[in-house]
């Protein structure tokens, strides 16, 4: 397996001005993704979005001089969603897109996640490619003089988006009557998520809409729906929906100030679109992580839950592989693939708001969709080898699934971004599976600092 030095799982991510997120290297990007996508003998182009942070405007200079430098003509569209760029690569006929974004973390952290001209995110092989020239001597492949790019702001890039997005929702459908709280989380979707909302007919009640470099995901967004929850209550509103930092995951509040996470609303959408017929494959994709309750509840319906590894590239490679439409993960990264190439907050929320009107009823019984199992989530620090490789540590976990059954669930695996094992384990009675975790983390910490 090859060693990657600056792509993650999801892209180019960390601490804004310390390596790999330095403007050295977004320039670095620049070139290398402009020489691999600068082919043929047309104009190339690339659209770059950032969300909120205050280090975007400096990765956001540096990566569009790395990309003119190689010929490429940059089209900047400003603070615009994570989807948003996969639809205008693809509306725009660009060889490439950029969004500059660290999604759900704090103002900090920043990122680079990149999309193909088709508008989905790279492949590993293309990631490898463009990372193999990141650290060479790139001054020979430099366009000449009168070839080197050009740089605009495309101004109408939040109105492309909005009606997109708008075209999604149901003809018959309109949100009048509905009052709306919308978290923006100070990032991305501060400006689009509003008015899609308010020129659908709803009554819209916006908070954290107002980011100042540093605020962007800082206690509220989908990640912290607590003033999402008090707001929903406050306002006698019918639902609220929480995007996070690039707006590309979402939870959703009903008008009891109870939350539904990725779950839920993968049920509820699923559901939804078995019934009217738009669900394809017969199945949806979504991760291990996901709770043992939404298999049950997809099963009693006949439709198959094709698990995959955690991240939203595997979702999206499954639902590639057996023809899906519908896929996502308990965070709410959710991926409508008869809309999108990847997750949208905005485009899984109108699905969300058009299941809830076609029952009648209120948000919190629309969206009672299953009761979930159990779950009990714990991390294992560890130095040194990783104790999944023990014997005993592989005995242990063999035991907890011979116990469990059909009844439960374990999943351990490594995390991907730190020396972490994640322990999963869903069950019928919270106290047992509490006693598993732990007894299985000590015995990995145990061993570990033996």
């Amino acid at each position: 397996m090859t060693t990657r030095k600056y792509f993650g799982t999801d892209g180019i991510r960390g601490t804004a001005n310390r390596f790999p997120m330095t403007a050295d290297i977004a320039q670095r990007l620049g070139m290398a993704a402009g020489h691999y996508f600068n082919r043929g003998g047309h104009r190339h182009r690339v659209v770059i979005a950032k969300d909120t942070r205050l280090s975007g405007y400096m990765i956001e200079n540096a990566l569009t001089s790395g990309f003119l430098s190689m010929g490429m003509d940059v089209l900047l569209v400003g603070p615009m969603p994570t989807p948003a760029v996969a639809f205008l690569a693809r509306a725009m006929r660009a060889d490439l897109g950029v969004m500059i974004s660290a999604s759900h973390n704090p103002y900090q952290d920043n990122g680079l996640k990149l999309f193909g001209p088709d508008g989905y995110k790279l492949s590993d092989e293309v990631e490898l490619a463009i990372e193999s020239h990141m650290d060479d001597d790139t001054s020979a492949l430099f366009a000449d003089p009168e070839k080197v790019g050009r740089a605009k702001r495309l101004d109408d890039a939040p109105g492309r988006y909005i009606e997109f997005v708008k075209s999604t929702f149901p003809k018959n459908l309109r949100l009048d009557g509905m009052k709306i709280v919308i978290d923006c989380a100070n990032g991305a979707g501060y400006q689009v998520g509003p008015i899609i909302l308010w020129e659908l007919g709803a009554e819209v009640v916006s908070i954290h809409v107002s980011p100042n470099g540093t605020n962007i995901n800082k206690d509220c967004g989908s990640t912290h729906p607590e003033s999402l929850c008090e707001a929903v209550l406050r306002e006698g509103a019918h639902i609220g929906i929480a995007l996070d930092g690039d707006a590309d995951r979402i939870t959703v509040v009903d008008e009891k100030g109870q939350v539904k996470d990725g779950d839920q609303l993968m049920a509820m959408i699923a559901d939804y679109a078995n019934r009217n017929g738009t669900l394809k494959g017969g199945g949806i994709a979504a991760t291990l992580m996901s709770n043992l309750g939404l298999e049950h509840f997809l099963s009693a319906r006949k439709i198959k839950l094709h698990r995959t590894k955690v991240g939203d590239r595997y979702v999206m490679e499954a639902m590639k592989e057996h023809g899906l439409n519908i896929g996502g993960e308990q965070s709410g990264h959710l991926i409508l693939g008869d809309y999108s190439t990847t997750g949208d907050a905005l485009i899984a929320g109108l699905q969300i708001l058009a299941a809830v009107m076609e029952t009648g009823k209120p948000t919190s019984e629309a969206m009672r969709m299953f009761e979930p199992v159990p779950q009990l989530l714990k991390n294992v620090k560890y130095s040194g080898t990783s104790p999944l490789v023990r014997e005993d540590v592989k005995s242990a976990i063999a035991a907890v699934e011979k116990k469990l059954g059909h009844d439960g669930r374990i999943v351990v695996r490594p995390s991907g971004t730190e020396p972490l094992i994640r322990i999963m384990i869903e069950g019928e009675k919270r106290n047992e599976i509490e006693k598993m975790a732990e007894e299985l983390a000590g015995l990995m910490m145990q061993k570990a600092a033996a």
